[in-house]
């Protein structure tokens, strides 16, 4: 058995750090998955990632627990897959890169890694949303936005992009690039956005309504859904919509053969989906 964990939207909250730490220490993973949204939020606001000490929030919370665990487990370490989200201000992906150079984990977005008999693709982009940070916001299939959303251009940036790329990138784009020529049959997707139309993108959003215009409830990317369809990767792990586990019931959910896990929480736990890639159907997920 190879057991991995999947945790995602911590937030920067310590606590969840502290317990996401010990379980670690104690039960030995192979692998650790962190699905986006790992720094405190507002960060684009105060120009640096810093907790409420000052204490740059990533080096002395994030990458101290880690190179401590590696230090205390040596070849019992697991290996380490990140990636960012749309709540992570992406001026900070310097630092991710330079801590997966020192080896302290597996920097994935737009990129395939090796684990074992499985490959693993991390992507980070979510389509236009309200929030303002657009770092890590890319068009879903085409240039529409929803009612209420705000397009990746109108936003704030934390580091320069190309205009072409500001306003034609797409995430199914992104996407066919990053997968070109691959069998995903044995494939693991850390995505931090869910598919579109799952228990996984459902947003407390009912009867409300932008100029008249009702807003979908359900939040996550058409991209994400049609690579899932045509392309039954072996699993995909998510985070970002907080609510979807409490308002569907349900952390989980299929589109085919394909197997897709959540641990986005809207409570102040930790929630932790625990999966063995080999046999993704006995997955479980607690809370912290």
């Amino acid at each position: 058995m190879c057991e991995c964990v999947l945790v995602s939207d911590l937030h920067g909250h310590t606590d969840r750090y502290t317990k996401l730490f010990g379980l670690i220490e104690d039960d030995h993973p192979a692998a650790v998955f962190l699905g986006g949204d790992l720094l405190p939020s507002g960060l684009c606001h105060r120009g640096s990632a810093t907790g409420g000490s000052g204490e740059d929030f990533l080096e002395g919370v994030i990458a101290r627990g880690f190179a401590r665990l590696r230090d205390a487990l040596g070849a019992r370490y697991p290996r380490v897959f990140v990636i960012l989200g749309n709540d992570d201000p992406r001026i900070e992906e310097a630092a991710f890169r330079d801590l997966a150079a020192r080896g302290l984990w597996t920097y994935a977005h737009g990129r395939r890694a090796s684990f074992g008999d499985f490959d693993v693709y991390g992507y980070a982009c979510i389509p236009p949303s309200p929030f303002r940070l657009k770092d890590w916001e890319r068009y879903d299939v085409s240039r529409y936005v929803d009612p209420g959303c705000v397009p990746p251009a109108e936003g704030v940036l934390t580091v320069p992009v190309r205009e072409h790329e500001l306003e034609y990138g797409t995430i199914q784009a992104d996407l066919d690039r990053m997968t070109e020529g691959c069998d995903l049959g044995r494939g693991i997707l850390l995505l931090h956005c869910p598919p579109y139309q799952t228990k996984l993108d459902r947003a407390a959003l009912d009867g409300q309504s932008v100029d008249h215009a009702p807003l979908d409830i359900h939040i996550g990317s058409i991209a994400i859904r049609r690579l899932i369809e045509s392309r039954q990767p072996l699993l995909t792990l998510h985070g970002h919509v907080h609510e979807s586990a409490r308002l569907t019931g349900c952390w989980r959910d299929r589109i085919g053969s394909t197997h897709l896990f959540s641990a986005a929480h809207d409570g102040p736990e930790l929630a932790v989906v625990r999966f063995d890639p080999a046999n993704p159907a006995n997955a479980a997920r607690e809370l912290l």
